[in-house]
């Protein structure tokens, strides 16, 4: 892998690699930001993985996470959305295509050919990191909106893999909602049950690890009741008993100023989990 940015951050830095992945086909971007912490050893990693039309670039710059990760000492790794390159799959639309890789593994094409994110996301970056930066083998993840999908589905599917989960603003039953709905006809088929497989609330019936999630929504996003709709989640958790804070935050909307006001909650809460 090669770095392509180099940053100087709250005592470490703030750098972006590029790498040619093999699960997806293609060249790939992804934001590392490594704590002062490092200077001495090796440090656990969070996974952050970024919604609708995002790139690596979106939670470097925005979130304002750097400042908390260096305060905890934990290293931040931010990939890109999708696969990209002009021999990629793409739609005109931008919920669909390059920058909507809804972090699964299609089985239909064109889309089966590159767009494996799932498996980049749980295998190929992780083990590239783990083997490359001073990172250590305790792993949190967190998302955002269709990343926060992400987030939470990886972990349900994944139990021992990861310390701590967390989400802000996620797509929580794609199966259900417009946005989940159009994605998973394109790269998964016109079968509803092979598309449960990627959807929190379905995978919560059945998780074999009770991992607490948290969550936090805002009250004015304006895709709160629509697409995301959170209800579904504590329902769901409520019926099998499965451990949920969700933050409901009034005044707030989808945008990256409600991440910057609350990432510092989810960098303690990981924090206490990878200590």
């Amino acid at each position: 892998m090669e770095r392509v940015e180099h940053h100087a951050s709250f005592g470490g830095w703030q750098d972006v690699y590029q790498h040619d992945s093999i699960s997806l086909g293609c060249s790939m971007k992804f934001g590392v930001y490594l704590p002062p912490q490092v200077e001495g050893g090796k440090a656990p990693v969070l996974y952050w993985l970024s919604g609708l039309t995002c790139t690596e670039q979106n939670f470097i710059t925005k979130a304002s996470a750097q400042r908390f990760a260096a305060q905890h000492g934990i290293i931040l790794v931010a990939p890109d959305t999708s696969p990209r390159g002009e021999g990629v799959a793409d739609d005109e639309a931008y919920d669909l295509g390059q920058g909507a890789g809804f972090y699964l593994n299609a089985s239909q094409a064109p889309w089966s050919s590159h767009f494996k994110m799932y498996d980049y996301v749980v295998d190929e970056l992780p083990a590239l990191i783990e083997s490359s930066l001073p990172a250590t083998d305790r792993r949190s993840i967190s998302g955002h909106s269709m990343g926060g999908h992400g987030a939470l589905t990886i972990a349900l599917k994944n139990p021992g893999r990861y310390k701590s989960v967390s989400a802000f603003s996620p797509i929580v039953a794609p199966t259900q909602v417009p946005w989940g709905k159009k994605a998973f006809a394109a790269y998964l088929g016109n079968d509803p049950e092979a598309w449960k497989q990627y959807d929190t609330v379905e995978l919560i019936k059945t998780a074999q690890e009770r991992l607490p999630i948290l969550v936090d929504q805002g009250g004015d996003d304006e895709f709160l009741a629509v697409q995301l709709r959170p209800n579904l989640l504590k329902a769901a958790c409520d019926e099998v008993g499965h451990p949920l804070t969700l933050n409901q935050r009034a005044g707030y909307d989808h945008s990256y100023y409600f991440i910057e006001s609350f990432i510092g909650d989810h960098l303690a809460h990981h924090a206490e989990a990878l200590s």
